[in-house]
């Protein structure tokens, strides 16, 4: 084997554990603003599990986090809970960083 094909190996399995750290970061962070979100709906610890699964399940519609977004804040309304776009977004972030080093942690 050359050492181009060693390296075209190589890249080819960094793609491919950066797009499954990708994928396992942005679940995280979609279970704990599942969690944050039920928190601040005041379900139940089991409504609160069904919930954040919900939620990992709800990013699967389309690409991007629109999906999650507005699955969050129309529950969120729906609940009575006053929260807008930018709070969402904000909450996002931050359990985006959150999820980012406890992963980064395990690893």
């Amino acid at each position: 084997m050359t050492s181009f094909q060693d390296r075209e190996r190589a890249e080819e399995a960094k793609f491919a554990h950066d797009e499954e750290m990708l994928f396992r970061i942005q679940a995280r962070r979609n279970r704990l603003l599942g969690q944050w979100a039920a928190e601040r709906m005041g379900l139940s610890p089991a409504e609160t599990e069904a919930y954040a699964k919900a939620v990992v399940q709800a990013d699967f519609e389309e690409t991007g986090d629109e999906d999650v977004i507005r699955k969050l804040l129309g529950d969120l309304v729906s609940a009575g809970v006053e929260a807008d776009e930018g709070e969402v977004r904000a909450a996002l972030e931050a359990k985006q960083i959150e999820a980012r080093r406890a992963l980064i942690g395990e690893v």
